[in-house]
């Protein structure tokens, strides 16, 4: 089996369409398909199921997931190597929700050890399993479970999440606010699957409602802004107050024992961790990060 094929493989997997795998790939499609065909050939059984929509069945999930540690044992191989010729401690590869809370972190690594390359990667937790598994990114910084067997996590940093209001609003700078208060309000809040939308379901089917949201977004920044236009509220850890400093919006706690975000560092076996990853691992842990940084 030529890598190449593995890799274009994978990609079809992830995706499960060809034309979109082709043209992530920068392949005709029909070469793609014979790619895929060959590789069904050699194997001796199909991978995907072609009945309607394109699927990977349970032989394709088995195999890609052997791909996805035999090509990650090879990425190992090859950073450990241009690592020893180089004589340094190379690069480690980090992948967050978001890097806001990151960012005293992060300052602070270069600072101590400008030889380490740093690359950054924002993904979903559900694409973090993945790249771990796959030895993508070494390390990941998630606010929900990863739910990876083959890594280990730490929680770095627990702290309660704020309701954010426009400064008028009837609940601005209330000390506790209920769910059953909230229950008729507009929320501005982000796209499903991410935390902070996570959170506010959770709050709310704990009490049998469902939140009215009137605005989703992927962007912090913008969605202060949209609070302190009056367009509604929204969930921010307590970071957030010290980081947005300058928009015009009220905060209010909630009374929900839940009502916090949990962040966890998320990393693969130490035998297969490179050396900056683990110093990254080690500052991260160590990081104090309840001290206004």
């Amino acid at each position: 089996m030529e890598l190449h094929s593995l890799r274009q493989f994978l990609a079809v997997a992830r995706l499960e369409h060809l034309s979109r795998a082709a043209e992530e790939l920068r392949v005709a499609q029909p070469s793609l398909s014979r790619t895929i065909a060959r590789l069904e050939a050699e194997l001796g059984a199909p991978l995907f199921d072609r009945s309607g929509r394109l699927q990977l069945n349970d032989t394709g999930r088995v195999f890609r997931d052997h791909v996805e540690r035999a090509l990650g044992e090879l990425e190992a191989g090859r950073r450990a190597v241009a690592v020893a010729a180089s004589g340094g401690v190379g690069s480690v590869r980090l992948a967050s929700e978001t890097f806001l809370p990151l960012t005293g972190p992060l300052a602070a690594f270069k600072a101590a050890h400008p030889e380490v390359e740093v690359l950054l990667r924002q993904l979903a937790p559900a694409e973090m399993r993945r790249a771990l598994d796959a030895q993508e990114v070494d390390l990941c910084l998630a606010s929900q479970p990863v739910g990876t067997a083959s890594s280990a996590q730490a929680v770095v940093r627990v702290e309660p999440v704020w309701l954010a209001t426009p400064p008028d609003h009837r609940y601005a700078g209330a000390d506790r606010i209920s769910i059953e208060d909230l229950a008729d309000e507009p929320f501005v809040i982000t796209r499903p699957g991410q935390w902070q939308r996570r959170l506010l379901d959770m709050l709310f089917a704990d009490h049998g409602l469902e939140p009215r949201v009137t605005c989703e977004t992927d962007e912090p920044a913008a969605t202060f802004s949209l609070v302190a236009a009056g367009l509604g509220l929204s969930l921010f850890p307590a970071g957030a107050r010290d980081t947005f400093p300058e928009q015009g919006v009220a905060w209010a706690g909630i009374d929900h024992p839940r009502c916090i975000r949990t962040l966890s560092l998320h990393w693969t076996d130490d035998a297969r961790l490179p050396a900056a990853a683990r110093l990254m691992r080690s500052h991260i842990t160590e990081w104090t990060w309840n001290d206004g940084r």
